[in-house]
This record gives C-alpha cells, structure tokens and sequence, in this order.
C-alpha cells in the first residue's frame, strides 16, 4: 500500500465558503482535507479540460493555412 505525499501550505478563504465547507464535512462524515483535495483535483481536471487538444490545434491551423481565402470569403 503506497502512501500519498502531502504538503502543508497557508491560504486565506472566504469565511462563508469556509463555513459551508465545514459544515459539508460534518454532513458527510469526512475531513475537510479530503474536501480540499477533491476540489483542488477537480479545478486542476477542469482546466486541463479546457486546453485544446495538441491534435486539434494543429488539425485546425492545418486547415486554415490551406482554407484561409475561402474562410475570409465566407466571413463576408
């Protein structure tokens, strides 16, 4: 059974966001490190999300390189 690394580190949050976190954790059984590691993992996914795909990309510049007139043209 592997252990996962952890690192303390200091923030300020919104004392109301704070507050709901809390209470979250009290409902749900769990501790509010598990929340913020939910939620920092989720913000990371959800930006990650949000990059266009490297193949994507360069099928897109492909084609506006080859289409770049008639893109223009159907602009007007």
């Amino acid at each position: 059974m592997s252990t996962i690394a952890r690192e303390k580190f200091a923030t300020q949050v919104n004392t109301e966001i704070l507050s709901e976190v809390r209470e979250l954790a009290q409902r749900e059984g769990r501790q509010i490190q598990a929340l913020v590691d939910e939620a920092l993992a989720d913000l990371v996914e959800k930006h990650n999300r949000a990059k266009p795909r490297a193949h994507v990309m360069a099928a897109y510049q492909g084609s506006h390189a080859r289409f770049a007139e008639l893109y223009k043209n159907l602009a007007k």
